[in-house]
């Protein structure tokens, strides 16, 4: 067992000082079209005063926010539901032009917002309602009540979903927030504001600021900030988590993830290679859920390896407005230059390429779906996060090597186990170090459950009934 551990092992690099140094730079809020470069609007960052007036609101909104009744807030939150559903094309066209996912999938991630919005508008009353808890008192028990102030700091990939996780289930608890959204999807950004005072909530329950990193420092250390949330990468949840801690907030990190995709013995590839595709291509491979190395028992690879090949040849690449499109262009060039590299660094280091592994020349930061086997542990594609549509093959004798192997990484947010034995589905859920284990299905997010993971992905959760309760405090009472 030892030897097989050391042989899945990942020398993973530190990318905290790159982060610091990159990201203390001064930042401008500029949208560029990923399909045709074009810079589509520029936004100044907020001054000081304005950082100044937006704290101070948000304080004075939380004062009678906190008191409102879950049927006001409930009835303010399905109102924003309506306008994004009746908005739903003019919304998907703006996700589309600032990060370039398909218009397809723009859409579904506007009406999951108001789906997820909906949710938390029927069930908070219950997910926060006293629970009575027997003791030696008359009576007692927990209340969950709003702690104020949470500062969300909110990533371009699903530049709505991800804040709406946040503002959903933080907004009905009875909190209010102020969101730090990234650089390159302001609209994005100033639409989340526009969309909450169009549906009647109060000033300063919920605004948007344009923040370089060092405002952002001083924000996390005022002490009208009550706790903050990040979704992003192992080197800002560093930098964030740190500050957070250092002022004593409370604070939850969904950061990087490496999934695996582990076939099984059992599985019926008929279903799993298209879904495997998916799985690696969606969100043109920018998802931090999205499978990044799949995993196949010796018995099935020869066959699976050929399908995967072959489907991920055929994925249509091109302007994410048309609806024959599956993989659009990457955020920038930045990050298609940086898959660019790691892929070269691993043919290099000895890794065979199947598929796709060249820029696409042209307009548009497009780069092609790509399938890498015999990648070496030393390799950049063996030991660093694919944030695009490049997907890793590896090839081991049975479930208990590919448990071993999915476990190798110091990431931990999600996997997913394909097979139609029931013995093989439970092994991997039991075995796999992660928050997150899906069978015969991609790993996604949904209201219901928990959403986050362990290890270097990160803590805390979001969405559900444990989501909710993140950003409130726990209080006990006993009345003797």
């Amino acid at each position: 067992m030892k030897r097989l551990l050391n042989s899945f092992h990942y020398a993973w690099p530190d990318l905290t000082a790159a982060w610091s140094t990159r990201h203390n730079e001064a930042m401008s809020f500029t949208a560029i079209n990923p399909a045709t470069e074009e810079v589509i609007a520029e936004y100044p960052n907020h001054t000081h005063e304005e950082i100044e007036a937006a704290l101070q609101a948000s304080v004075t909104a939380f004062k009678d926010w906190r008191v409102t009744s879950f049927k006001e807030r409930a009835e303010l939150m399905v109102r924003a539901a309506e306008i994004l559903e009746s908005e739903v094309d003019e919304v998907g066209k703006l996700l589309t032009s600032e990060m370039g996912k398909t218009y397809t999938s723009a859409k579904a991630e506007v009406l999951k917002c108001a789906g997820t919005m909906r949710y938390f508008a029927e069930r908070a009353e219950a997910l926060l309602s006293e629970e009575e808890i027997p003791s030696t008192a008359s009576r007692s028990g927990i209340r969950y009540q709003p702690l104020g102030t949470v500062l969300a700091v909110m990533p371009w990939n699903y530049a709505l979903w991800q804040a709406i996780r946040f503002i959903a289930p933080g907004l009905m608890a009875g909190n209010v927030g102020i969101l730090k959204h990234a650089h390159n999807v302001p609209g994005s950004a100033k639409f989340l504001e526009e969309l909450f005072l169009r549906a009647g909530f109060p000033v300063g329950v919920f605004a948007n600021l344009f923040l370089s990193h060092d405002e952002l420092s001083a924000m996390i250390a005022d002490d009208r900030i009550a706790a903050v949330t990040l979704t992003g990468s192992e080197g800002a949840g560093q930098r964030v988590g740190g500050l957070a801690g250092a002022n004593l907030k409370k604070c939850v990190l969904e950061l990087g993830g490496s999934d695996a995709f582990i076939v099984g013995a059992s599985a019926d590839l008929a279903l799993t290679i298209p879904k495997a595709v998916t799985a690696r291509v969606q969100n043109n491979g920018q998802s931090c859920i999205a499978a990044k190395r799949f995993i196949v028992v010796k018995e099935r690879a020869d066959e699976f390896i050929e399908g995967f090949v072959k489907a991920m040849s055929e994925v249509v690449v091109g302007d994410p407005m048309d609806s024959s499109t599956v993989l659009g262009p990457l955020v920038n060039a930045e990050q298609r230059d940086l898959i660019h590299e790691q892929v070269q660094d691993s043919i290099a280091k000895g890794a065979v390429l199947h598929t796709g592994g060249k820029k696409i020349e042209g307009k548009g930061y497009y780069y092609p779906a790509t399938v890498l086997t015999n990648v070496p542990r030393d390799s950049r594609a063996g030991c660093e996060e694919l944030f695009g549509p490049v997907a890793v093959v590896e090839v081991v004798d049975n479930l208990d090597e590919a448990i071993e192997l999915a476990n190798s990484t110091p990431w931990g947010l999600g996997g997913s186990i394909w097979a139609t034995d029931p013995a093989e589905i439970e092994k991997a859920i039991a075995g796999i170090e992660s928050g997150m284990v899906f069978a015969n299905a991609i790993v996604a997010s949904t209201p219901e459950l928990p959403f986050g993971g362990i290890k270097k992905s990160g803590y805390g959760r979001e969405l559900s009934a444990l989501g909710i309760r993140e950003f409130v405090n726990t209080k006990t009472f006993f009345i003797a």
